[in-house]
């Protein structure tokens, strides 16, 4: 049973953190705010455009100049950059971009997506998940009994540096063709064993909305297909993809 002085004492460390909770609200607001501003004054952006998906991907950040140009950053860290980017390329969305803050490198998002100077460090495999040996045809990966993975695209918002397909990002972005399309849906019809599609890259909703319905209307016309799912990060990269007509589809 709880007793008077355990309350009393929990009333008491409640409002020793009331004034830090204030700060932090405070803090948060302001920093974020001027981060989203400093990067909406660089590129100019009206609200319109800004909360528009396909601005974002047109206008990301892809090269160190572009972040030395936005940041203050100091000449040995562009050229960190610099060097990582030659190797493995790299992109955020303004949008996304905006959340760090102030350019802080301990961020969680900072570190997630900007280059960093460890990745030239060897070691580690190519294809640890060794998909490369598993793609029995078109565009498909296939480790399990019952599900496969459908890889439509190799383009993202945002480049997670931990990113287990860093193989497959390349130089520049790549839609599957038609073709193979259509040997992979051929594939998942001609085995009835496969319940479970799941439908990534890359991120599929940097596709049109045309593109990502004519999918999921071909995987859904196979009978045998009991759940379709979609390996996405966009609605914390690029929530401004989520619109109505997306989710109508």
């Amino acid at each position: 049973m709880v007793n008077k002085e355990s309350i009393q004492r929990s009333g008491i460390l409640t409002d020793k953190s009331l004034s830090f909770l204030s700060f932090k609200r405070e803090f948060l607001e302001k920093s974020k705010y001027f981060q989203s501003n400093k990067i909406r004054n660089y590129f100019n952006v009206s609200d319109n455009d800004w909360n528009s998906w396909k601005w974002q991907l047109r206008n990301q950040i892809k090269t160190a100049e572009k972040l030395k140009e936005i940041f203050d950053i100091t000449q040995h860290e562009f050229e960190q950059l610099v060097k990582v980017s030659e190797k493995f390329r790299f992109a955020i969305t303004p949008y996304y971009l905006s959340l760090i803050q102030n350019f802080n490198k301990s961020d969680p998002i900072y570190l997630q997506c900007i280059p960093q100077i460890d990745e030239l460090y060897y070691g580690g495999k190519i294809d640890p998940m060794n998909e490369s040996n598993n793609n029995p045809a078109g565009t498909i990966t296939r480790r399990y009994p019952d599900r496969v993975i459908l890889n439509v695209t190799n383009s993202c918002a945002a480049f997670c540096r931990h990113c287990q397909r860093r193989r497959n990002i390349g130089e520049k972005d790549i839609y599957i063709n038609e073709a193979s399309l259509e040997e992979s849906f051929e594939y998942i019809k001609s085995h009835p064993e496969i319940r479970d599609v799941l439908i990534t890259g890359g991120d599929p909703l940097t596709l049109s909305d045309s593109c990502i319905e004519n999918i999921l209307i071909k995987i859904r016309s196979i009978e045998t297909v009991e759940i379709i799912r979609i390996g996405t990060r966009i609605p914390v990269t690029l929530p401004q993809r989520i619109t109505s007509e997306l989710i109508t589809i």
